[in-house]
């Protein structure tokens, strides 16, 4: 592969997405590995902005102690393999097309064992579809499932492009909103689940992550926050947008979706590894939620503490 390259995935919301790729990368080479991404490493290397960044859990010297890529790192290990894991039940249940909103360097297409016949859309900014795929056509990497790349912004109308490069919106759908909505300002994410639920057929899930209400002073002060900041140049506190937020679950249900919602200690403890609640916790208002549109009661969720 040849040396660093800048992009526009470095900028904004894309440097997060390369955060969380060195997380995965790091998470990947942890002897109890919640999840496995063998090509986020790579995504790392290829950024000029993160080409120092660790990938592995050797060249982090206070290992788990670390509040960046400890403490934050084994959170977003542990969000992979619960979302993993929840699109790959999806799947089981006969939903045989994937909606990656805000995809940035997810590799979900090529990591997951997909059953015959599921298609994997990836809607994201051009600058960071296009900075994935080269990095993807450099290693040769081939896809587990049918993949097809859907260049938009996702506060534009961007349902006619997802149409249009394949999705059929009569068929079940899982959707998925992988630390997307608390970047978006409130009316973007109101016009966003608008459109999800147009889009869905009965038997759709919609997965995402929340936070509730505004933090402390405590906890915007808290050493995940400043590490992120002053270490790599990722500012959390000013991307996350200070309106106050939606509740899209309540919405969700007057539009006929049940939600089952769940904090990340809860899988922690399911797991036996992953952040466990401390004081001025920046995780604590942090929720994932898990919603589906049904005629009837499903047990699809009851997977999840298996």
């Amino acid at each position: 592969m040849t040396g660093p390259a800048t992009s526009g995935v470095e900028a904004g919301v894309g440097l997060t997405a390369l955060m969380v790729a060195a997380a995965r990368a790091i998470e990947t080479h942890r002897p109890d590995a919640l999840a496995t991404d063998v090509h986020a490493e790579h995504f790392v290397r290829a950024a000029r902005a993160s080409a120092q960044w660790p990938v592995h859990p050797r060249q982090v010297p206070n290992g788990d102690a670390d509040p960046l890529w400890g403490r934050l790192g084994r959170y977003f290990g542990l969000r992979t393999r619960v979302l993993d894991d929840h699109l790959l039940a999806s799947a089981r249940t006969g939903t045989r097309q994937v909606v990656l909103l805000g995809a940035g360097l997810d590799t979900r297409a090529f990591r997951l064992d997909w059953p015959p016949g599921h298609t994997v859309f990836e809607l994201d900014r051009p600058d960071v579809l296009a900075f994935k795929q080269q990095v993807l056509d450099r290693l040769g990497a081939t896809p587990t499932a049918s993949r097809a790349l859907v260049p938009a912004d996702l506060r534009d109308d961007w349902a006619e492009a997802l149409i249009t490069a394949g999705f059929r919106p009569e068929a079940p759908t899982a959707w998925l909103a992988e630390g997307l909505l608390l970047y978006l300002p409130p009316a973007a994410e109101r016009a966003l689940v608008d459109t999800v639920d147009r889009l869905s057929a009965d038997g759709s899930t919609l997965a995402y992550e929340a936070k509730l209400g505004l933090e402390s002073s405590a906890v915007r002060s808290n050493p995940v926050y400043l590490a992120a900041r002053d270490r790599i140049g990722v500012d959390l506190l000013a991307l996350f947008d200070a309106e106050p937020r939606p509740d899209t679950a309540a919405d969700l249900a007057e539009r006929g979706w049940s939600s089952t919602i769940r904090t990340p200690f809860d899988f922690s403890h399911h797991h036996g590894r992953g952040p466990l609640p401390e004081p001025n916790d920046t995780l604590a208002a942090n929720r994932w939620v898990f919603a589906e549109k049904a005629r009837r009661p499903s047990r699809l969720f009851e997977h999840m503490f298996e």
